[in-house]
């Protein structure tokens, strides 16, 4: 029986356009360098920049959700 591969949680929202100042994606607010290397951090790096992210989008939104209502 072939093992299936991990899933990898991303915050991607596919609301993909970076912040001209702070240089994070204002979609998920990763830097580029985070969204290049998310499948090769270790779980532990991720959930450490996961943690992160409510309080960079709320710096480059001012609070106001970027993504569209479902």
């Amino acid at each position: 029986m072939a093992s299936a591969e991990p899933i990898i949680q991303s915050p991607c929202n596919r609301v993909c356009v970076m912040h001209p100042r702070r240089q994070i994606c204002i979609g998920c607010g990763r830097s580029l360098d985070e969204i290049a290397r998310w499948i090769q951090l270790t779980e532990s790096e991720r959930a450490d920049i996961m943690a992160q992210l409510p309080q960079r989008l709320t710096a480059v939104t001012g609070g106001n959700s970027v993504a569209p209502a479902v």
